[in-house]
């Protein structure tokens, strides 16, 4: 449950309220030049106690590289990287160690486990995808060599969204707000609303969209290793994903065959296109050399600052009065992490296509 990935292998450890969090990334070749402030910058974007839409939690996440690179170059060993834990508040959570909150994993953990920790949700707290975010770095730099970069953004903010996909320079600009909206007006728009909430003590989802640029064709299996499932395994393994979908997706369901189907042609440079992309980049498990494109829908955090009937371990009827600090929207700080999920199983295809042919 802690290793992802089969050739770009990363495996995670540590708890919200540990010493330290961290991630051993295995299978990353040698040669490849680390930027180590491109991790830390990706770390910066996921980080709480960033603006007044996340977690007040302040935590430097500096980054310490620890084994498997030399001279700032990969030797081919496995990766390390460190992560402090410099502002938890255990005490917090003293109300629900005996408590199981709503729609968290309290329950389910304790069942599976006989065992759980309940500070700021231990092992299954979003504080793991930090470790996420910087093993997605140095991935994101490996398969930059290769000329794909990964552009991910909030489209949607409870029902504030933008239907239009941005353009490329909108998309470097999808930082330079608190929100991560490239449509400053809809961005507007989604930071009041998470305010409004906020304020209610209440919580709100929203949608994070990704597009992977500079894809060549060919990469993923037709059968069990088709690349929108590992996509889709890897969104629906971050905490509050509850659905996926990739190119028209649902919408595309309610289409004809006629509508939805991607014509081929070739360009003026002779390279095969296609004049739309209602595949999201993906046909047949295998990418057609298309730009990716999916969404990732993210629930309402489920910590909300109001009193709430729950039962305890007894199984008695207790009222939780809620205390710590919790994102009162999710979507936000959940871009890079999107980003670097994607980026880690595109670098698990680019590796497993050197495999495919003698």
């Amino acid at each position: 449950m802690n290793t992802f990935g089969q050739y770009f292998r990363i495996t995670t450890f540590g708890e919200s309220h540990g010493g330290k969090i961290g991630v051993v990334i295995d299978g990353c070749p040698a040669g490849l030049t680390i930027n180590k402030e491109a991790i830390q910058l990706a770390l910066d974007r996921r980080k709480p106690g960033q603006s007044a839409l996340a977690s007040a939690r302040k935590e430097s996440d500096t980054v310490a590289i620890e084994a498997g690179v030399y001279d700032g170059v990969t030797t081919g060993a496995p990766i390390a990287l460190l992560i402090p834990n410099e502002d938890a508040r255990s005490q917090d959570y003293a109300a629900i160690e005996q408590a199981y909150r709503p729609s968290h994993a309290d329950y389910t953990y304790q069942t599976k486990y006989g065992v759980r920790d309940h500070r700021g949700g231990g092992r299954s707290s979003a504080r793991e995808t930090a470790t996420r975010v910087a093993a997605g770095a140095i991935a994101a730099q490996l398969i930059a060599l290769q000329g794909m970069e990964v552009l991910a953004w909030v489209s949607g903010v409870g029902e504030v969204g933008m239907a239009e996909l941005p353009s490329l320079a909108e998309l470097k600009e999808r930082y330079m707000n608190e929100v991560r909206c490239p449509n400053v007006a809809k961005a507007a728009e989604m930071e009041a609303r998470i305010k409004e909430v906020k304020k209610g003590g209440d919580t709100v989802g929203g949608v994070v969209s990704c597009l992977v640029r500079g894809v060549p064709a060919g990469l993923g299996s037709p059968i069990y290793g088709k690349a929108q499932a590992l996509l889709g395994a890897a969104m629906l393994g971050i905490n509050a994903v509850k659905g996926f979908e990739i190119g028209s997706g649902f919408a595309g369901a309610m289409g004809l065959g006629s509508e939805q189907n991607d014509v081929f042609y070739t360009d003026d440079d002779g390279k095969m296109q296609t004049r739309t992309n209602n595949s999201g980049g993906v046909q047949g498990g295998i990418t057609n050399g298309q730009d990716i494109y999916f969404r990732v829908a993210f629930k309402p955090v489920s910590t909300i600052m109001q009193a709430q009937e729950t039962v305890n371990a007894d199984g008695e009827m207790v009222t939780l009065e809620p205390k710590g600090r919790h994102d009162p929207c999710v979507v936000p700080r959940a871009v890079p992490i999107v980003e670097a999920m994607a980026a880690l199983v595109i670098a698990d295809l680019l590796l497993a296509a050197r495999l495919d042919r003698i």
